[in-house]
């Protein structure tokens, strides 16, 4: 008997033990007590931050700019120029000139000042409610402040009776705050387990009450739904800066496309120039009575190094890059344009950061007209000034579309011979926007040609002539291969001697790259450039697109 005595109260004396080590935790003070707390939505996030919560004698709310490219912005950005912090989002843009104490929201100022500590800038996140559509609260009465997100879906219950918020779901352990009867506490989504839920109080503390204590929940704000746009099917149409837009009447119609971009606006050093005139407005009626929506190009003409300079001079400039930025939104609302398409290329790969900052402060001021942003750009992982130039990342985040223009994969320029848009090139570098630069499928345009190239080779040297699609033409002598890989025709003939060759972008072509849109499920095509089409190529794009 006594041995088995002794054998009961070792077992005891055991699970005594795993029970303290298992509750032990429950009980263990918290590291964010004694310290001035901050909640994000559902989080607290004191432990994980990199700088600290700052309250000011207005009771402005401080946060560092580290922690704010955190949790709401990582395209915040500190100009050293200019001594500005720069913040582009949603359809705000808000400058903090920290020499002159002065914040500029979408044009409106006010006095804010930026606190420095220890290198550290701490900007007031109270001031930019509006920006980042948030609310701030700070509880001075526990040292707390709560952020919360409006876009995010907010359900609530008042407590039935005095509750006792628990660390863990479960009666044993440590309460972290008692409320009393009829207190609202906002419901954690998706948290509720064995007849408990966790709940956020109204001091910012996140535990577990007791499902049967909460009264009816309630919707208090619903999560913004985002509109599935349809299928984008973009045609350029493109003609120099001497010239002028087509002249179209009631009865000309572009079938298989919802948008076009004509060539209206050009880069001269840091002006933007139109090229719009009587025939342009013409063009825009036109368009919109035929319910085609207008989204002007903006080239940029990099032709030379002169030019690519005078880019470089005012695309590193805040000042003159806003000053770029307002010329464009000008001529958007003089024309009343629905988008506006960006095609800037040979940029320098020194120039890549900037080039992005343009593109992030210019989509609010788009934005906060109605005007779509779509930003051209080349395959990755090429040249310095014509690929690695771009952050695809970041524009295909910030802009509403990214076009990848898939194309020249050998241009009549190349010194080896090949195909202008192979299949496999394409979809490789498809898998590489979406996996390799993160870019969301659903923002990514694809850039479809409407031309090859017919390649002479003559005694070991080769040559190219680029051919639009409604020019090819297959001598009877030609050979014709299907090719399985670029899912495209390749014809060669002999004539004088001479060999010519060249993989097709016919029809057929065209609609294996449309598969593509949809197998990956891209926000759709655009062309390259009307007036080089093959007129049997609409048809086909009606049916896979629109």
């Amino acid at each position: 008997m006594k041995i088995l005595r002794n054998i009961i109260l070792i077992i005891l004396f055991g699970a005594l033990v795993v029970f303290g080590i298992y509750m032990w935790p429950n009980f263990k003070k918290s590291g964010n007590e004694g310290k001035r707390n901050l909640v994000i939505n559902y989080t607290n996030v004191t432990s994980t931050m990199k700088g600290k919560v700052i309250i000011d004698d207005d009771k402005n709310v401080y946060i560092s700019m580290a922690d704010i490219e955190n949790y709401y912005d990582r395209h915040i950005h500190y100009d050293k120029q200019y001594n500005y912090i720069i913040i582009a989002k949603g359809d705000k843009t808000a400058c903090f000139d920290i020499n002159k104490n002065q914040l500029d929201i979408n044009g409106e100022k006010s006095r804010a000042k930026i606190i420095v500590q220890d290198g550290t800038y701490y900007v007031p996140i109270s001031l930019l409610e509006d920006v980042y559509n948030i609310d701030v609260t700070y509880k001075e009465a526990v040292d707390t402040v709560i952020i919360e997100s409006l876009d995010r879906k907010l359900e609530v219950a008042k407590a039935k009776k005095n509750v006792r918020v628990k660390y863990k779901a479960m009666a044993l352990s440590r309460t972290l705050e008692k409320v009393q009867s009829g207190a609202k506490l906002a419901i954690v989504p998706n948290q509720t387990k064995k007849g408990w839920t966790l709940v956020r109080t109204e001091n910012g503390k996140i535990g577990y009450v007791k499902s049967s204590d909460l009264g009816e929940v309630i919707v208090e704000r619903k999560e913004e739904e985002k509109s599935e746009g349809k299928p984008i099917s973009m045609v350029w149409e493109y003609f120099s800066e001497v010239s002028h837009a087509p002249r179209l009447t009631a009865n000309d119609k572009y079938e298989g496309v919802n948008v076009v971009s004509p060539s209206f606006f050009y880069m001269e050093s840091s002006n933007v120039k139109e090229n719009v005139g009587e025939d342009g407005k013409n063009y825009i009626n036109w368009a919109k009575s035929n319910g085609y929506m207008v989204w002007a190009m903006v080239s940029n003409n990099n032709i030379s190094e002169e030019k690519m300079n005078e880019f470089s001079a005012w695309v590193n400039d805040y000042e003159k890059r806003k000053d770029v930025i307002n010329q464009i939104v000008n001529y958007a609302k003089l024309y009343e344009l629905d988008g506006i398409n960006i095609d800037f290329e040979n940029i320098y790969l020194k120039d890549k950061d900037s080039y992005s900052r343009f593109i992030i402060e210019l989509k609010p001021q788009l934005k906060n007209i109605g005007v779509t942003l779509s930003v051209d750009v080349t395959e990755p992982d090429g040249s310095d000034n014509w690929s690695l130039c771009f952050n695809r990342n970041v524009i295909g985040n910030v802009a509403d579309y990214i076009v990848f223009m898939a194309y020249d994969q050998y241009s009549q320029y190349s010194t080896t011979a090949g195909p202008t848009a192979a299949c496999y090139w394409v979809e490789k570098n498809i898998y590489k926007f979406i996996n390799q630069e993160e870019v969301d499928a659903s923002k990514i345009i694809l850039g479809i040609p409407f031309y090859c190239v017919l390649w002479q080779e003559n005694n070991g040297n080769v040559s190219g002539q680029s051919i639009a699609q409604k020019n090819i033409r297959i001598p009877e002598n030609a050979d014709i291969t299907w090719m399985a890989d670029s899912k495209q025709n390749y014809m060669e003939y002999y004539q004088n001697n001479k060999k010519y060759f060249m993989w097709i972008e016919d029809v057929e072509a065209t609609s294996q790259k449309l598969d593509l849109v949809n197998q990956y499920g891209l926000a759709g095509a655009a062309y390259w450039q009307k007036g080089f089409e093959d007129p049997a190529v609409w048809q086909i794009i009606k049916e896979k697109i629109m």
